[in-house]
């Protein structure tokens, strides 16, 4: 693809990661004596958790500088694995006397801290106070964050002198290639995601052209046929430009000089300007990732057509026809998707990454795929029933989203033998669901009976409020905010006991907040409760986009599988007998051509995510539980 380096700029790295299968289990990795040689091997594995921990462990067994020196690695490590708590932790135990590279180390650990933590102006202030180091391996560092710090304090033009500076660093062409290279992504990804970048804001010719390129790049990544004219134009305004060689290479040449002729190719329909930029962005950078994940031989042309541009989904998906596109992938969102199923006449077979109304049958060749709540609510009526609960209620939040939710949840849970004694919503403009709650939980009925007994009575009575006795489960799906404000006042209410099942929407990767979801039981993706393929592609990743990246949320893993499902359904379409096990869960296509999903179960325990055993299953022991929180 033509804007493909910036996807993933190191596709041995994620083949090698994905041969990694012999990494130690947790339990195992316990059994052996913690060693530097030990450390330094799970680093280069990926595993900078299990790194950090060893290297805890020896400085535990050391004192003095070699303490120290542990902490630092441990410290660097938990820094790579994207947990800024556990790196301030164990700078923390840190303790004087420090080397000269040690002191100028730990300041550039609170620049770290603050850029982890999603701080972009903290870290920008903090690292305009240090003193440019004088050795030229710490001021390449300190330039490097300092890029990274006003990008994340939306300071494109500080972000480009700093890469400027950190280029009298470099030790040869090809690392000077590679941060111009790097640059050149970072300013496209600033422009797709709405970044101010004025290039008028600066006299430096070098800064301002720089600046120039960002709409450039993002335009070429959008639609690359119809960048040549801007590209042509900004290289003859910049003949003498340090950027030129770069946007030969990684923009010129990857644009066709003439008009694109009809190719076999697979066409990507996505909405890559508009409102959805964001999502379709996210979806784009998970497919191409898996696109240069697989072997170069066996890749098949791809294109990107942006849907939020011209004459909608029928002109794109005419034109990917015409183009010669032999499978299309899209579109993202469900208006889109039911234009697309009303489309007459001849086109090549679809994978819609939304599913269409349930009232309204698919034509064929119309494969539907998403991340759907309804069938999240699904697997947890299954769920319940497998774990013996047959009658309990539910509490969802107003309006569309819940009250499909719900629907699709009773009607599963009704299936299966059960039923819900009372429904209730919640208003999530608020932050106190006492109301509904002390309805559904009866609680207000208690409270009336014991004001009823005094009367009769004439005095006083001790009293402590009472929930319904009946309860078997609580189904409380909703987004992870409203989660953490309903668990807690559900255990306030004396419902802290009762089994409580929600969808994978409930639960966002931070261990700072997980303690207020404490007992909710919940499906979820393997890209966020971890497996082998989530570790590598997250290894490959982080070595492909040093500074951070693209955001690798769920829509990521959505993109990277709908490659996957692609390639698959393109060759044994006639078959529907394709079975993918990817980050988004095990896939499999039913009679209706519809993607199903199979989803691991976790809970929050203590604080911690535990995956739980499969229905009817003993628990795995809990050292093999645990995970670490998701990147």
């Amino acid at each position: 693809m033509l804007f493909a380096r910036w996807i993933v700029r190191s596709a041995v790295v994620a083949t090698a990661a994905f041969a990694l299968t012999g990494c130690p289990s947790l339990s195992q990795r316990g059994e052996l004596p913690p060693s530097a040689d030990r450390a330094d091997a799970l680093a280069r594995q990926g595993d900078q958790v299990g790194a950090a921990r060893v290297y805890e462990a020896l400085a535990k067994q050391n004192s003095g500088a070699d303490r120290n020196e542990f902490l630092f690695r441990a410290a660097r490590a938990y820094l790579s694995a994207h947990l800024p708590e556990d790196a301030a932790r164990v700078i923390a135990d840190a303790e004087p006397p420090f080397s000269p590279e040690q002191t100028s180390e730990r300041a550039l650990f609170d620049v770290q801290l603050a850029l982890e933590r999603g701080q972009g102006q903290q870290a920008w202030q903090r690292i305009t106070a240090l003193a440019e180091p004088r050795t030229a391996p710490e001021a390449a560092q300190y330039f490097k964050l300092k890029q990274q710090a006003a990008f994340a304090a939306a300071r494109p033009a500080d972000a480009v002198s700093a890469e400027i500076a950190l280029e009298r660093y470099l030790p040869n062409a090809q690392e000077l290639r590679q941060s111009r290279v790097n640059l050149l992504g970072a300013l496209r990804d600033a422009s797709e995601h709405g970044a101010k970048i004025d290039p008028r804001t600066t006299t430096d010719l070098v800064v301002r052209g720089w600046l120039d390129l960002a709409p450039i790049a993002a335009a070429a990544a959008r639609n690359p046929n119809g960048a040549i004219h801007d590209i042509e134009a900004w290289r003859t305004r910049n003949p003498n430009h340090p950027a030129n060689e770069v946007v030969r290479t990684e923009l010129l040449s990857r644009q066709p000089s003439q008009p694109i002729e009809a190719e076999t190719h697979i066409a990507l329909l996505l909405p890559i300007t508009g409102r959805q930029a964001a999502a379709a962005t996210s979806v784009r950078d998970g497919f191409m990732t898996a696109y240069y994940q697989s072997a170069a031989a066996q890749r098949p042309r791809v294109r990107v057509y942006d849907t939020g541009e011209g004459g909608g989904i029928a002109e794109a998906v005419v034109h990917a026809t015409q183009a010669g596109a032999e499978f299309i992938v899209g579109p993202l969102t469900r208006e889109e998707v039911i234009a697309a199923a009303e489309l007459a006449g001849p086109r090549p077979p679809i994978l819609a990454l939304n599913f269409l109304p349930t009232e309204r049958p698919a034509p064929a060749t119309f494969y539907q795929y998403a991340l759907s709540p309804e069938d999240e609510a699904r697997l947890a009526a299954r769920r319940i029933l497998d774990d013996g609960h047959r009658r309990g209620i539910a509490l969802v939040p107003a309006g569309d989203w819940g009250s499909r939710v719900l629907a699709a949840f009773k009607q599963e849970l009704e299936t299966g033998g059960g039923g819900l004694f009372a429904t209730a919503t919640i208003d999530t403009s608020l932050t106190d669901y006492s109301d509904p709650v002390t309805q559904i939980l009866r609680i207000a009925d208690s409270r009336a009976r014991h004001k009823r007994l005094e009367s009769i009575l004439g005095t006083k009575l001790q009293f402590e409020p009472r929930r319904r006795g009946d309860l078997e489960f609580i189904f409380a799906p909703a987004q992870a905010s409203t989660e953490r404000l309903l668990r807690p006042q559900l255990r306030f209410h004396y419902a802290g006991d009762v089994p409580t099942y929600a969808t994978s929407d409930a639960f966002e990767p931070d261990p700072r907040a997980n303690q207020d979801l404490e007992g909710l039981m919940f499906p979820d993706m393997p890209w966020m409760l971890g497996s082998d393929l989530a570790d590598a592609v997250r290894a490959a990743t982080r070595d492909a986009w040093p500074s951070g990246g693209p955001r690798r949320g769920r829509l990521f893993a959505f993109g990277f599988d709908a490659y996957r499902l692609a390639i698959g359904l393109r060759e044994r379409a006639a078959m529907n007998s394709v079975s993918v096990d990817g980050l988004t869960g095990h896939l499999s296509v039913d009679a209706d051509r519809r993607i199903h999903r199979e989803l691991n179960w976790a809970q929050i325990h203590n604080g911690e995510i535990r995956v739980l055993p499969a229905s009817g299953q003993a628990a795995p022991p809990a050292a093999a539980q645990a995970l670490a929180p998701a990147q």
